[in-house]
Parts: C-alpha cells; sequence; structure tokens
C-alpha cells in the first residue's frame, strides 16, 4: 500500500486515527475487519453534504430536482472519478484475487470504498471536515441536473494535477442553416477526443463525455 499521507494531502484532510483510513480502506477480500460498516455510514454522510449543499445553492429549484441533482452527483460513476482522481485504487487492501480481476480499477470498489473514506473522516473530524471533503472532490453542487461532461473532465483532471482542459472547434459540416460541430478537447497539449454537436457547445460536450470515458477506463 502506497504512502498514506499522500492520499491524506489529496484528500485535503490528515488523520488523527490512522486507523480508522486504514479501516476505510481494507476491501472485504482482506479479512474479517474491512470498510463495509464505514460505508454504510459514509453514504448518508455524502448525501447529507450533497442534499446540504444544493439547498444552499438552489434556491429556486423544487424538491424533485432537487432530488435529480443529488443522483446524478452521488452516482457511481461520479464517485469513481473521484477516486481514481486522488488514486485511491493503488492504496486499498485486498487480497491477490481481488487484486488480479481488477479489484483496484473496479468503478464499485472505488465507489464502495469512497464512501467508507469519507465516514473515516466524520468520524475522525467531523462533519465540517467531511464537507470539506466532499466540496473538493465532488465539487460545490453549483451545477444544474443537466449532465455538465466539461465540469466533471475538469475536476478529474485537476484531481489528477493536469491543468484545465482545452477546447478547439476543429470542423464544421452540413447545410449553412443546419451545421453539425466538431470540436476536439486538450490536455496539457495532447488531443484526447473529438465530439460532434448541433452546437460548439454540445461538440464540447460530447468531446470531454468521451474524453471521461478514455481517462477512466484507459486501455479499452
Amino acid at each position: 500500500m502506497a504512502d498514506l499521507s499522500a492520499l491524506e494531502g489529496k484528500l485535503g484532510y490528515g488523520f488523527r486515527e490512522k486507523g480508522l483510513l486504514r479501516l476505510a480502506l481494507t476491501h472485504p477480500s482482506a479479512g474479517r475487519r474491512h470498510n463495509q460498516r464505514l460505508e454504510f455510514l459514509g453514504d448518508a454522510v455524502l448525501e447529507l453534504c450533497v442534499s446540504e449543499k444544493i439547498y444552499e445553492k438552489h434556491p429556486e429549484m423544487q424538491e424533485g430536482a432537487m432530488t435529480q441533482l443529488r443522483q446524478k452527483l452521488v452516482r457511481e460513476e461520479r464517485l469513481s472519478a473521484a477516486a481514481r482522481g486522488i488514486g485511491l485504487g493503488r492504496h486499498l487492501i485486498m487480497d491477490w484475487g481481488c487484486e488480479a480481476t481488477g479489484g483496484r480499477e473496479n468503478p464499485s470498489v472505488l465507489c464502495d470504498a469512497f464512501e467508507a473514506v469519507l465516514a473515516a473522516v466524520y468520524l475522525d473530524g467531523g462533519i465540517d471536515a467531511a464537507r470539506n471533503v466532499v466540496l473538493r472532490l465532488i465539487g460545490d453542487c453549483s451545477e444544474t441536473g443537466e449532465s455538465d461532461f466539461k465540469s466533471e473532465l475538469q475536476q478529474l483532471t485537476q484531481a489528477q494535477g493536469h491543468p484545465v482542459p482545452e477546447y478547439q472547434t476543429v470542423g464544421q459540416s452540413g447545410p449553412p442553416h443546419d451545421p453539425t460541430f466538431t470540436s476536439a478537447v486538450f490536455l496539457e497539449g495532447k488531443e484526447l477526443a473529438r465530439g460532434e454537436g448541433k452546437s460548439k457547445k454540445r461538440a464540447e460536450q460530447e468531446a470531454a463525455r468521451l474524453a471521461m470515458k478514455i481517462l477512466e477506463h484507459p486501455g479499452e
């Protein structure tokens, strides 16, 4: 397992009780003491922190829309992306069988571990510490219920220590009254993906969506 101080730095929180963090990182395959109970608590802590921030950020939003936005913010894909962004997988404690079958990159495993770590932060430092970690890694919940892949890609790349991705319109086809745009997204000067859409904004969103898939599932 890698140095826990590096993980604490990416979380933005230093543990007083290091054993809590180690327990949160222990997959059920590793033995009798594992992170499932912490995962249960972390799920509730996450929902509370996100719900609280949505309530604060969106005074005009009705209950149904608030629920949809919360579901979007805490879905497995987003949590596993945040976990990858801080290199959580390399810190997990698991048996060789789970590791050999890709456990360290499994979205479900990463999502569960992320919630367990959040619970550990809550137990060690209280709700304010947990809230700070959520906002650092999930975002400030200012987005609307629509999918915003550009924001998610920026969150992922910044968590990995990269600069903000850049976008360029690299093509346009079709008649003037019904054009299709092609946009490319670049990270540190390297093109990650291209997307098409009926507007430049939609083309950039599609490029960001494809780039997220590449970064989350390298080699596929």
